[in-house]
C-alpha cells in the first residue's frame, strides 16, 4: 500500500511496478500467453498497452483499433503513433458496417430508430464483441481499460468497454491515469505515449464532437470528490490535505453541494455494473467488488456513501 511519505514520482513508480506485477502473474496463473487491448487513441488504453508491453512483452500483446462513423482521424493516427513507439502489432477493424446492420435491424423490428444513449451503447458494444471474437479466436485475454473514476460513477457501458478478464488501470483515478501516462514516459526518456494522446481532452467518440466533460465534472473536480467519498482517511498525508482544500471549496456552495449530491448517487447507482464487470488490480485497499460491496439496489438518496 501506498505510505504517507512517497512523493507523486515515488507513488507513480509504485503503482506502474504494482500493476506490471499484477498483470505478470494474472496472465501467467491464468494459462494466457498473450493479451489483447481495444486501442482508442486515448489516454486509458495507451496506458493500458503500455504497462501491458512492459509486464509480457511486446511480441505478447495486442491492439485493435475499431473506428466508427464518429471516431476522429486523429484517433486511429495516435493508435498508429502509440503502438510503433511501443513496438507492438495494431489491427483495424472498423465497425461502421456492423452498426449500421444493428441499427436498421432495431428499426425494422421496433418501429423507430436507434438513437441517443441507446445508439452510443450500441457502438460500445459491437467493439466489445469483437474484442472477445479476437480474444477467444486467438487464446489471448482481454484487457478493459476503465479507470476508477469511470467505474466508480458508472461512465461505461455493460457489455462494451466493461468486456474482458481483467482491468489493469480499474484502481487508478483519471488524474493519476494522466500522472502515471506522464512518469512513464518521464522514466523512458522519451515518448512511448505520444504527447498528443495525453494532451487531447478526454471522449468515448460515441457521438459527434463528444467530451467526457459533456457527461461528467472536469476530472481533477471529480476525482477530489471520489476520493473523499471512497478513500476518506485512507488517503496519504500530502493527498489528503489537497483533496480537503478542494473538498471545503465545493461544500462551500450550494453547486458544489449539489455536485457532490450528484456524485454520491451516481456512485450508488452503478453498483450493478461494477458487480459485473472484470476483476482490477487493486493498488489501495478495495472500496469496491468483493472487498467491500455496496447493496446493489438502495435507497441511495438517504444514505452516505462512505
Amino acid at each position: 500500500m501506498p505510505t504517507p511519505s512517497q512523493t507523486q514520482p515515488e507513488l507513480m513508480e509504485f503503482y506502474r511496478r504494482q500493476i506490471v506485477l499484477g498483470l505478470r502473474d494474472f496472465t501467467c496463473c491464468c494459462g494466457f500467453g498473450k493479451v489483447v487491448v481495444g486501442s482508442s487513441g486515448g489516454i486509458d488504453s495507451a496506458l493500458a498497452l503500455a504497462l501491458a508491453v512492459e509486464a509480457l512483452g511486446p511480441e505478447n500483446v495486442i491492439a485493435v483499433t475499431l473506428p466508427s462513423r464518429f471516431s476522429s482521424m486523429g484517433s486511429v493516427r495516435d493508435s498508429v503513433a502509440l503502438c510503433r513507439n511501443l513496438g507492438i502489432k495494431l489491427f483495424e477493424h472498423p465497425i461502421r458496417d456492423l452498426v449500421a446492420t444493428y441499427e436498421q435491424g432495431f428499426n425494422a423490428a421496433f418501429g423507430e430508430p436507434l438513437r441517443g444513449l441507446a445508439l452510443e451503447n450500441m457502438q460500445a458494444r459491437a467493439r466489445g464483441t469483437v474484442l472477445m471474437e479476437y480474444a477467444n479466436q486467438f487464446g489471448a485475454l482481454l484487457l478493459t481499460t476503465g479507470n476508477k473514476s469511470e467505474i466508480s460513477v458508472g461512465y461505461c457501458t455493460l457489455y462494451g468497454d466493461t468486456n474482458g478478464g481483467l482491468g489493469p488501470i480499474g484502481d487508478l483515478y483519471k488524474t493519476e491515469v494522466f500522472a502515471l501516462s506522464r512518469h512513464i514516459n518521464e522514466t523512458a526518456g522519451r515518448e512511448l505515449i505520444p504527447e498528443a494522446i495525453i494532451d487531447k481532452p478526454p471522449s468515448a467518440e460515441l457521438a459527434p464532437d463528444q467530451k467526457d466533460s459533456d457527461s461528467l465534472p472536469p476530472y481533477p473536480v471529480l476525482d477530489a470528490i471520489l476520493k473523499t467519498l471512497i478513500e476518506g482517511e485512507r488517503l496519504h498525508a500530502g493527498e489528503r490535505d489537497e483533496v480537503k482544500a478542494a473538498w471545503d471549496e465545493l461544500t462551500g456552495t450550494k453547486d458544489g453541494e449539489a455536485l457532490i449530491a450528484r456524485v454520491r448517487q451516481m456512485i450508488w447507482k452503478s453498483e450493478f455494473k461494477r458487480r459485473q464487470s472484470a476483476p482490477i488490480l487493486y493498488l489501495r485497499q478495495p472500496p469496491f467488488g468483493s472487498g467491500q460491496p455496496l447493496p446493489i439496489a438502495a435507497e441511495y438518496g438517504h444514505i452516505r456513501v462512505m
